[in-house]
């Protein structure tokens, strides 16, 4: 996808929060080595992964491909790509009002580890609050070696 179209569908996806993301804003995430773009037909994730970490920046799914899977596999392979890249841990903020959103998350195992009021604003300028989830992904015990 080029970044151009991740801006026009990041503008279809979100009615809360700051402006939509443009195409510029995309093209300085992409150059950035810890960030890394999955799309699928219908969607996409960015994520960015460092010091054991990874983010999940931002999925969008068009409307007219929502509740076809399209989210969850994207899910799933921004946390392979983020464990491929040495995160054990992942977290995420999404808006308190994205029911879907946070059953997504939710059923991947995500839990809230923190609530932010007031963070997102609705078209009528209403306040939304952020919540921010968080998810271990692999196991950080590791066998030690025998000789």
């Amino acid at each position: 996808m080029t970044a151009e179209a991740l801006a026009a569908l990041h503008a279809r996806c979100f009615d809360t929060g700051p402006p939509p993301w443009s195409a510029a804003s995309f093209v300085g995430l992409l150059e950035d080595p810890a960030c890394f773009l999955l799309a699928r037909p219908g969607g996409f994730a960015l994520g960015r992964a460092a010091a054991g970490e990874a983010e999940l920046l931002t999925i969008a799914v068009a409307p007219e491909a929502r509740r076809g899977g399209v989210g969850r596999a994207l899910l799933a392979a921004f946390e392979a790509e983020a464990t491929r890249r040495g995160a054990e841990e992942a977290f995420l903020e999404v808006s308190e009002a994205n029911a879907a959103a946070r059953a997504l998350y939710a059923g991947a195992g995500y839990s809230v580890a923190g609530r932010r009021p007031g963070y997102y604003r609705r078209a009528d300028n209403s306040p939304v609050a952020a919540l921010t989830l968080r998810k271990r992904l692999r196991n950080p015990c590791r066998v030690p070696k025998t000789d």
